[in-house]
């Protein structure tokens, strides 16, 4: 092992490198709060701020992929609608398989010039997290409950807040609402049986209510829907540990357009229009989705390639610079309090130094720990919760 791949593998590393992302994030969040007065006096300046504050910290979760573990990410497209990426308004459907995939989903946006803008469609209990909880707080991130009776009345409102968005934003989605694992699989299989729904060997069946009330609320304000698929190369389940650890990862990602699996690849721009609006029929259209994105997910393990152009988007300097910016920042006045605590000679204090590194240690792998798949969240886990379409 290479002297860098040595330092990147140890735990001191890991605790300097989340020691920077909590501090800053934590002062972000500090600063995003006084924000709130801009919002009865000029609401678009706010979110236009909140969009940079949170690209501050986003920005060093795709660091750590781009830059420390330096993985590779090949986005498989048309290249004749690709200079569209960044320029529109789209929704983004993503597949739920690996534990960084909601990682290369925000490296696809930084690669666009849309990361600080992106949205998504989160459980409640996210909003309560320090750091990127709060951050969506102020980025009018849409929450819900899972519980569709309740959720519904609030999605549409926070959808509708959408229309009016300074920025280019894309609205990242996980149709299945979970993370695929075997026993989530047999139990959606289970419901597909029983609803005369095709079986999916790669997903779980997609829950349509909320992906056909985003298209109906932003049917007028976004161009486009991007179908994607994620895979790794070698049968790789990557992990965030092993991002931190600098382990290299190669990502695929097909971005298509939503065609018969019998037709040559064309293009992977969905004009709005071409998305059903009435609900019945839209869930109709998302579960032909998920049956070709399993053809195109049955190929890819085949021949380990998509149908499509091969194009590796130029990595932006602009997430290292920020990293840098917040490390010189806040390395010196930690390492001049370290010092002096060094020279005091207390035990006292040295012992209250060590209790600090005990408890930002088991913070760090509690961090960790929320995007492992085995400890994941169990919705989906029982067949009474599988009762939407």
């Amino acid at each position: 092992m290479d002297i860098v791949g040595f330092l990147k593998s140890q735990f001191i590393c890991h605790l300097l490198i989340c020691y920077i992302f909590i501090v800053s994030g934590l002062i972000i969040n500090f600063i995003q709060l006084f924000t709130l007065i801009l919002w009865p006096i000029n609401k678009q300046l706010f979110r236009k701020i909140n969009c940079r504050l949170a690209y501050c910290i986003s920005s060093q979760m795709v660091m750590l992929l781009e830059w420390w573990s330096g993985t590779d990410c090949t986005l498989y497209t048309d290249p004749e609608s690709y200079h569209k990426y960044g320029k529109e308004n789209a929704i983004v459907i993503l597949n739920h398989n690996f534990e960084i995939d909601f990682l290369c989903g925000w490296n696809f946006c930084e690669r666009f010039g849309v990361l600080g803008s992106s949205k998504v469609l989160a459980k409640k209990e996210l909003s309560y997290m320090p750091i990127i909880g709060w951050m969506w707080y102020f980025l009018e991130i849409v929450f819900c409950k899972r519980k569709w009776e309740e959720d519904r009345k609030t999605v549409v409102q926070k959808l509708l807040n959408l229309r009016d968005y300074p920025e280019n934003f894309w609205f990242l989605i996980h149709c299945e609402g979970t993370r695929f694992t075997e026993q989530k699989h047999q139990i959606s299989m289970k419901v597909a049986e029983a609803k005369g729904l095709p079986k999916l060997k790669y997903h779980l069946l997609p829950r349509t209510k909320g992906f056909a009330v985003t298209v109906q609320c932003l049917r007028n304000v976004v161009s486009a829907v991007y179908d994607s698929t994620l895979n790794f190369r070698n049968n790789e389940n990557p992990t965030l540990l092993g991002v931190l650890n600098g382990k290299k990862y190669h990502a695929d990602l097909y971005v298509r357009q939503v065609i018969h699996i019998l037709i040559p690849f064309k293009e992977e721009r969905i004009p709005l229009e071409d998305v059903p609006e009435d609900e019945q029929e839209c869930s109709t259209w998302l579960h032909k989705l998920y049956q070709e994105k399993d053809a195109f997910q049955e190929e890819y393990y085949r021949t380990g390639t998509y149908p499509a152009v091969p194009t590796v988007p130029p990595r932006r300097p602009w997430t290292l610079l920020n990293w840098l910016f917040w490390a010189l920042l806040l390395l010196y006045p930690l390492f001049q309090l370290l010092i002096n605590m060094i020279n005091s000679g207390s035990s006292l204090t040295l012992a209250s130094f060590a209790f600090v590194i005990i408890i930002a240690s088991v913070g760090v792998r509690w961090m960790i720990g929320v995007t492992e798949i085995n400890k994941g969240s169990t919705y989906g886990n029982n067949d009474n919760k599988q009762k939407q379409k």
